[in-house]
């Protein structure tokens, strides 16, 4: 085995060695990015690359979206529009039976639609749906089942984190991969509601009258949430804004109306400031250790071997892309969705290309896989999230809850991988 093949497999055990101790996985990958870069190339041009890339990487422009977003979702939360999305889904889906837990489905989509963030979307709707579910008699496993697999709409809906990082790292255009997301999210919608009625037909608590008055006041409640939708996914759709320009508006329309409805004063601003800028410098920690550990790919030629081999195998076009799905699904069980993106995609996406597949379709389909890791054990970050929320709901129970969706995510990837149209239709649309 030639030093560099030798160094690179060393890297791989390092780095999941660090990963399993807990090391925080940008901390991670920055520490084996920089010592396999130094280990072929030498010491002084990693000393150099540690200096200069991670003022390359909070400088760029095109990532300045990710902090806007982030502020965006954190603004949403703290003005209560989350609450009012329960509210209007509840007014309009209560009298079905199972109605609330359609209702949480559908404000997890709302909010997924302004937050772009899973975990954030399924702590959020833990805090307003769960009690409402509790009281009328939801089955504690069907109630957090729910949630957290409403919370995975957060990274598929646009706008999202995860699709934003996955267009940084392939040098993809962000703008028509949110578009493509506009499809396979309503897709996700309407398949967690019918498995709802369809995997708990016999468990739901039945609904209640409906009011049609109340149902259209309900509306009056949402329309901040419909123009922020409007204002970003439509200025990005006809061309009149790029990405960033539409996530610094939408952060500017949040605050200002929150400001205006007076749910936002001086100090609540203060905070989501701040938590905003934590949640970002997090991001952009993991953002700078990928890009010192894809050094390290390069100089170790890692995925072009790794792109040789899965040829190699002969399995043919989509035989290689099912295997490279289910080593994601299986990743899944052990590294959080971010993680994956920023890990797994620059290996793997060199030979998406070889085999002809168009990187937009996979940047949903992939960030579609990574959402299994959401809510499948033993890591599952949206079952840990809503246990430690409710922690007297245990996580065997939460679990149980998400298989039906679990099953329901699996159908709905063979489908768009089957019909790649529904994820292309919208992008080749763009103006």
């Amino acid at each position: 085995m030639a030093s560099a093949d030798l160094i690179a497999v060393s890297g791989f055990v390092v780095l999941f060695a660090m990963m399993i101790l807990r090391v925080p996985v940008g901390i991670a990958m920055g520490l084996v990015g920089v010592g396999g870069f130094g280990a072929v190339v030498g010491w002084g041009p990693a000393l150099n690359l540690l200096a200069q890339s991670p003022i390359r990487t909070i400088t760029d422009f095109n990532l300045t979206l990710i902090p806007f977003f982030v502020l965006m979702g954190v603004l949403a939360t703290n003005s209560g529009m989350s609450k009012e999305l329960f509210r209007t889904g509840q007014a309009w889906f209560g009298s079905f039976r199972g109605g609330m837990a359609l209702s949480t489905i559908g404000a997890c989509a709302g909010f997924a639609a302004i937050c772009g963030s899973s975990v954030a979307t399924a702590a959020t709707m833990t805090k307003i749906a769960l009690p409402e579910m509790q009281r009328v008699g939801y089955r504690d496993d069907i109630a957090t089942g729910v949630i957290a697999a409403g919370g995975t709409l957060g990274i598929l809906i646009p706008p999202s984190v995860v699709l934003a990082v996955y267009a940084f790292i392939t040098e993809q255009d962000v703008g028509k991969l949110f578009i493509a997301g506009v499809l396979p999210g309503i897709l996700a919608i309407l398949m967690y509601m019918f498995t709802v009625r369809v995997a708990y037909a016999k468990h739901l608590p039945a609904g209640e009258r409906f009011d049609l008055g109340e149902a259209i006041r309900s509306l009056s409640g949402v329309w901040a949430i419909l123009l922020l939708f409007i204002a970003i996914i439509g200025s990005i759709y006809f061309g009149l804004a790029t990405a960033t320009e539409a996530a610094a508006v939408g952060s500017f329309l949040t605050a200002l109306i929150g400001i205006l409805r007076g749910r936002l004063n001086a100090s609540r601003l203060l905070e989501s400031l701040i938590e905003a800028l934590r949640t970002s410098v997090a991001i952009y920690t993991i953002l700078i250790g990928a890009i010192l550990f894809g050094y390290f790919l390069a100089v170790t030629q890692s995925p072009q071997k790794i792109t040789a081999w899965l040829v190699g195998l002969d399995l043919g076009t989509y035989g290689t892309l099912s295997l490279i799905l289910l080593f994601f699904l299986l990743m899944g069980c052990i590294l959080d969705a971010m993680a994956m993106i920023i890990l797994l995609v620059p290996i793997v996406f060199p030979v998406i290309l070889q085999l002809g597949f168009d990187p937009i379709w996979f940047g949903v389909i992939i960030v579609m896989t990574v959402e299994l890791g959401l809510i499948t054990p033993p890591v599952g970050m949206n079952v840990f999230v809503i246990n430690s929320i409710a922690r007297k709901i245990s996580l065997q129970t939460i679990f149980r809850g998400v298989l039906p969706f679990v099953a329901a995510d699996i159908l709905r990837l063979i489908i768009l991988v089957a019909f790649p149209a529904i994820v292309l239709y919208l992008p080749t649309t763009m103006k």
